[in-house]
């Protein structure tokens, strides 16, 4: 297969003359290409870097190949339906499926049609790409040129977020969704653990990145939210879709029925919790003031976004409040250091609470699932307990609740977490 970019990997780095505040420009991924620096075929054992992450992302990584779902026949036919000319060239679509800079910062080594590469999470290169190879070249170094932290577990997040979630100037709506495009969910250390690593330690989940994470995502959400709410209200994409999107059955059997409406008037779509469910727990777990300030103002934005009536204004004041809540939960996060034993307990307490995650509906329960399986990755890590295969087992028949989204039952996840939480009691 050939190596993605080869035009910007054979052409010289020329950078225009820097201006007095040095402004950044993009150099694309054949800046990082060269088999010295990243672009070797084997891993390095003997340096801090394996040396092939250039090599990695363009054979094996899917983010190279991002701009290319543009033009597919699934591309074409969502940008048909948003009457998008062009998907490729359409700001709606590029700001996510490539590196989308402007002109005046772009070196001539650039070359949108690259996909997600290099600079797209670790910032324009110009200013430290020489500097961060040179002998007394280090990170804090490279961090004061711009380099973007991706070890800050918030930065690092935020980052991620940024397209998989949606940002000011990035989002996927009920439209987008309606047209074709995926449902956006994420969960950073499951994301991380399918991806090809590039980068030293992969395979052992961080406990920290994925708690930070989980406040982060929720924060995210809570701006978009309030971002909406200014804008265009109702936006069903910030509801729960399977309140409406699922399977009918006869009232007898209907769970959603049984559960009833609480806090809101049936009919009523409801705000969708599910980055906040799984939160919920880890955060009482771990920092129980900011938890509880947390889930005041999470009630709040619940009770008005699941009201048609709500004022706008105070949906957006909520939200704003409710994200400050969640921010201030991230940074306290990110200044922990959890043990295994947090860990496990995390799982636990998961696992107890497995009633009111399983009620909350279809989302929250996959949340749940990704977290607890990267928790059990990372505590595996240091210890396998002797029933490993069981509990990787029981991890397995929670993913089974997802295969059909839609017929989603919440009696049959919360016993498959009650069973679970049989089995981890022990860790």
């Amino acid at each position: 297969m050939a190596l993605i970019g080869t035009a910007a990997m054979l052409a010289p780095l020329v950078f225009p003359a820097k201006t007095a505040a040095q402004t950044p420009l993009y150099t694309g991924p054949g800046s990082c290409s060269s088999a010295s620096c990243h672009g070797g075929v084997q891993p390095r054992s003997d340096n801090s870097v394996l040396q092939n992450e250039y090599t990695t992302w363009a054979i094996q990584d899917k983010h190279s190949r991002a701009f290319s779902g543009l033009t597919s026949d699934i591309g074409k036919r969502i940008a048909r339906n948003l009457n998008i000319a062009d998907a490729a060239t359409s700001p709606k679509c590029v700001g996510c499926h490539t590196l989308d800079v402007p002109n005046e910062q772009k070196a001539r080594t650039f070359d949108s049609n690259e996909g997600v590469s290099c600079e797209s999470c670790h910032g324009a290169a110009s200013n430290w790409l020489g500097p961060h190879t040179a002998k007394d070249g280090n990170y804090a170094k490279s961090l004061a040129l711009g380099l973007y932290d991706t070890r800050d577990p918030v930065r690092r997040n935020e980052k991620c977020l940024s397209c998989h979630l949606g940002d000011s100037t990035k989002t996927v709506d009920h439209e987008t969704i309606a047209a074709g495009h995926p449902d956006l969910y994420f969960e950073i250390e499951s994301f991380s653990a399918v991806m090809p690593p590039h980068w030293k330690d992969a395979g052992a989940a961080d406990t920290k990145t994925l708690a930070v994470g989980q406040a982060v995502q929720l924060r995210e959400f809570l701006r978009r939210i309030g971002r909406d709410a200014g804008e265009v209200w109702p936006e069903y994409a910030d509801l729960d879709c399977f309140a409406c999107h699922h399977d009918l059955t006869a009232s007898k059997d209907s769970w959603r029925q049984e559960r009833g409406y609480a806090g809101r008037k049936a009919g009523n779509p409801p705000f969708n919790v599910s980055r906040f469910a799984v939160l919920d727990v880890i955060a009482k777990k771990l920092d129980g003031a900011a938890a509880r300030q947390l889930d005041t103002e999470v009630t709040k934005v619940n009770q008005l976004v699941s009201n048609p009536q709500a004022d706008r204004r105070q949906i957006s004041v909520a939200a704003a409040q409710a994200a400050a809540a969640a921010d201030t939960l991230a940074h306290d996060l990110a200044a922990m250091n959890p043990d295994a034993a947090v860990s496990a307990g995390l799982i636990n307490a998961i696992c107890a609470d497995s009633e009111r995650i399983a009620a909350q509906g279809e989302r929250s329960a996959e949340q749940a699932g990704m977290v607890i399986n990267s928790l059990f990755i990372g505590y595996e890590q240091g210890k396998k307990p002797v029933n490993d295969a069981k509990i990787r087992s029981a991890i397995g028949d929670l993913y089974k609740q997802f295969e059909h989204p839609s017929s989603y039952n919440p009696e049959t996840f919360a016993r498959a977490l009650r069973d679970l939480g049989a089995l981890t009691g022990g860790l």
